[in-house]
């Protein structure tokens, strides 16, 4: 989004982005103030005052009700929250939404409403103002609301009130981004007559992230492997990997000082500091593994700088993709794949010379893959090299975004 916001503004676009207070993203997700560094600072925020009401922590701002019954005070909160509109958590926002962008437009005549979800909740906004001032929009749904990536099932029915108003804003829509070839194909099956306007807009890579240099890695030191990203996939999943990685390095020459660095999120939102994870991960300090916390996003390319392989350790399936793929590609090093063998994140890795494949979560399969990087990081040629960026290259944020917005204004005066 913030890239999306300076290729408009590059375009020669006044911009101005809706979002809410700082204080509210930390409650929700937390927040990374290092990627506000690199917006334009010609873009103009608007932070409006919203905030998820579940995810107050301080109890002497309960109110009686919530206090005496926390579970009949949430079924209340959700059925007021889904009123207006039918998202929980966010659908009491519509109203806040609506007259926010009203009045941007009041003072400043919008041309074009971008609407990025989630929440969903934003697709009203855009409804508002087309409605009111006939404002043409489109929608960056990213993953998408009629297709649960995870599962890759249609989390809503037909005929419900979430899929009249997907029907309804597409149906207006001048055009719709999301990640990934799959959930094109989704939209474009669901709504055929819309199917001309739906685009693969991949998520791709900050090209300062990258490390920048060829690495030269000392196995007499001990190689270092890396995952950077939440640690939001399963016990087993997490346990699978370890295991993988143990037997490696019992397996190779290579890997027997090695060492296997963890570092983000453990869980997000209301599972931050997931317990269980991170216990897993302490219990195997043994064999060299170590969690070293979460990371800016200044902070990752003097990370990767000191790894030697990358872990790519994923949830779901053929409609996931993951915005970690394209920056792990980046670093010009050898990458395990631990996720489903049918997972976009395979399509973008095809073709990189450095990915030891996929395998699925499948211990035997990983501790190959984890010999195979070993060997890898420390055989690679400068022509193997050069050709992994040449991979990774065509992939970066600036350049996906520039074609994005470029096509999107061609759309707009059509």
């Amino acid at each position: 989004m913030r890239e999306t916001a300076n290729q408009f503004v590059n375009a020669g676009w006044d911009v101005t982005v809706v979002n809410i207070a700082r204080e509210s993203w930390e409650l929700d997700s937390g927040i990374d103030l290092s990627l506000l560094e690199q917006v334009d600072p010609r873009v103009e925020i608007v932070e409006l005052q919203l905030a998820r009401e579940d995810l107050e922590t301080d109890i002497r701002a309960f109110s009686e009700a919530r206090a005496l019954d926390p579970n009949g005070w949430l079924a209340k909160l959700r059925d007021r929250q889904t009123e207006t509109f039918p998202e929980p958590n966010f659908g009491e926002w519509r109203h806040d939404l609506e007259q926010a962008v009203l009045k941007i437009h009041r003072d400043k005549p919008a041309d074009l409403l971008l609407a990025s979800c989630v929440p969903y909740v934003n697709l009203a906004a855009a409804w508002k103002l087309w409605e009111e001032a006939k404002v043409p929009y489109a929608v960056d749904f990213r993953d998408g609301w009629s297709i649960d990536v995870i599962d890759g099932v249609e989390p809503f029915a037909r005929d419900s009130e979430e899929a009249r108003w997907e029907q309804k804003i597409l149906d207006h829509a001048v055009s719709l981004w999301v990640v990934n070839d799959p959930i094109a194909e989704h939209y474009r099956k669901r709504y055929p007559a819309f199917a001309d306007r739906v685009h693969v807009v991949r998520n791709g890579y900050d090209a300062d992230s990258s490390p920048g240099r060829v690495h030269n890695p000392d196995p007499g030191s001990g190689l270092v492997f890396g995952y950077l990203g939440t640690v939001n996939f399963s016990i087993s999943h997490l346990e699978t990997v370890l295991n993988a990685w143990r037997a490696a390095r019992a397996k190779e020459p290579l890997l027997a000082n090695a060492r296997f660095e963890l570092r983000g999120h453990i869980g997000n939102g209301a599972n931050r500091g997931a317990n269980r994870h991170a216990e897993v991960i302490k219990e195997a300090a043994a064999d060299g593994v170590f969690f070293g916390g979460p990371a800016a996003k200044a902070e990752v390319s003097s990370i990767y700088a000191g790894w030697d392989a990358m872990v790519l350790i994923l949830i779901g399936g053929r409609y996931v993709t993951s915005g970690k793929v394209y920056e792990y590609m980046a670093t010009g090093l050898p990458i395990v794949s631990a996720h489903a063998v049918e997972h976009d994140a395979s399509n973008v890795l095809r073709g990189h010379p450095l990915w030891t494949g996929a395998v699925g979560i499948d211990a035997a399969g990983l501790t190959e893959s984890f010999v195979r990087a070993a060997h890898m990081a420390v055989e690679t040629t400068d022509e193997e090299h050069a050709e992994a960026m040449t991979h990774a290259n065509q992939f970066t944020r600036e350049a996906l975004m520039s074609v994005a917005v470029k096509n999107l204004v061609e759309e707009l005066a059509k």
